[in-house]
């Protein structure tokens, strides 16, 4: 079944452009669209319909970065009819308008910043603090140094900005505040190159997640995560992660730069 998922996946990506329905992708798995979405969200975490506009909000990123298109000729050439509609999902799942995102990466407002600094973790969205949730990362050995973005998520999507965020210099411990309920965590692995790619081409060279995981008022919740690389069945991130080093948030101060010998799952 994951061939046959992966084989609807690459349609999206060959095709995003085109009106596609759910009988369409699910005929290039070679499955009935019942079966095929259940199975699509299984593997996934999330519906074809939504994997596909995910996929459609990051080409108009890269296209808005790469290009000089104006923002009507991006959403058309990605498979929105209405600018409207486009405009509101970009700026809902990516946190600027795409407009904003454009003059920020292009006045080098989205790339990594350098150094490193401590502080405590703070609540992105302004929400009241209930919970405690520790955790560590780990990554597959690695000689380059990489900055490591955790962020809490109420969907399994990476978009918006996250309710709560670490962002670390390499593997080690982090602890995020989250109100009460049900939250994904997801993790991004950037590599601090000298000097940086340019934005539209810099792509995460690991990632890690959880399972749903349960936060209760004074409760303690762990989650132990494992970097990975990115396979044919992860989302694309739309969340313009390097602008979290702008956000007023502080670096929380990881473990010392050891990487050990592990094998991501």
């Amino acid at each position: 079944m994951q061939v046959a998922v992966e084989r609807a996946i690459a349609t999206m990506w060959d095709r995003y452009e085109e009106p596609l329905s759910l009988d369409e992708i699910a005929n290039t798995a070679i499955l009935s669209k019942f079966y095929f979405s259940r199975v699509f969200r299984n593997l996934t975490g999330t519906s074809p319909g939504r994997f596909l506009s995910v996929v459609r909000l990051h080409q108009a990123k890269s296209l808005l970065l790469e290009t000089n298109l104006s923002v009507t000729e991006i959403s058309y050439r990605v498979g929105y009819n209405s600018l409207g509609t486009f405009t509101s999902r970009f700026t809902r799942s990516v946190s600027h308008s795409p407009a904003r995102y454009r003059a920020l990466a292009r006045a080098g407002l989205l790339a990594p910043s350098g150094g490193s600094a401590t502080g405590p973790q703070q609540l992105l969205d302004g929400a009241r603090l209930t919970g405690d949730l520790e955790g560590t990362i780990r990554l597959p050995g690695t000689a380059q140094p990489v900055r490591i973005y955790v962020g809490a998520f109420r969907e399994s999507i990476v978009q918006g900005r996250p309710t709560a965020c670490a962002i670390l210099d390499g593997p080690g411990s982090f602890s995020l505040r989250l109100p009460e309920g049900a939250w994904y965590i997801r993790a991004a692995v950037l590599a601090m190159e000298d000097p940086p790619s340019p934005l539209g081409q810099r792509r995460p060279l690991l990632v890690a997640s959880s399972q749903v995981l349960n936060v209760r008022r004074d409760q303690d919740t762990r989650v132990n995560l494992i970097g990975r690389p990115m396979t044919p069945l992860d989302l694309p991130i739309l969340l313009a992660l390097p602008e979290l080093d702008f956000s007023g948030l502080p670096k929380t101060g990881g473990a010392p730069f050891e990487l050990p010998a592990i094998t991501g799952t």
